[in-house]
């Protein structure tokens, strides 16, 4: 891992490293579980976050930990940490807006408080646009540009003699 992320690092390249639950790999890992529980998990974790340190990441985020171990790793690092579901010790914190707003139907991870639960209200809006486009109510006059008529006709005229002239 430290070599890749060096060698994006020396081009210039700003790198955020993701240490504990990364999604990405959860099926590699058991699923979506909480990581760094035991003392060899954590070790592991401080070592990953070294190593992204060393190699040239300008923050790290921790997923999915214990907050002693989030604020552990924190505290042994001169990069900064984001915390998604590792407790308020770290640098900074981060939720999926998805999450955060209700916007995903089904499960929201434990550490996610929910501030909104705007899904209902999308699906009714789309819902609604829908319908309206479907009935021809959408776009009305209200939600359109106008021409004048004299203008309209010009154009019709203009612009049929132009492209009769040119499919000749």
């Amino acid at each position: 891992m430290g070599d890749a992320v060096s060698a994006i690092c020396s081009t210039g390249v700003l790198v955020q490293g993701h240490i504990g639950l990364t999604p990405q790999t959860a099926a590699a890992m058991g699923g979506f579980r909480v990581q760094g529980k035991s003392v060899e998990a954590a070790k592991t974790l401080l070592e990953d976050a070294k190593a992204l340190q060393k190699a040239g990441c300008f923050s790290i985020v921790i997923e999915g930990v214990p907050p002693q171990v989030a604020q552990y790793i924190t505290q042994q690092l001169d990069i900064p940490t984001i915390g998604i579901g590792a407790g308020s010790h770290t640098s900074g914190q981060v939720l999926v807006l998805h999450d955060m707003i209700g916007l995903n139907p089904g499960r929201t991870p434990k550490f996610c408080k929910k501030y909104a639960d705007v899904s209902g209200v999308i699906h009714k809006a789309v819902g609604d646009y829908c319908s309206d486009v479907r009935d021809g109510s959408f776009p009305g006059p209200d939600y359109s540009y106008s021409m004048p008529a004299e203008e309209a006709e010009k154009m019709v005229d203009v612009l049929s003699r132009e492209v009769s002239f040119r499919s000749l």
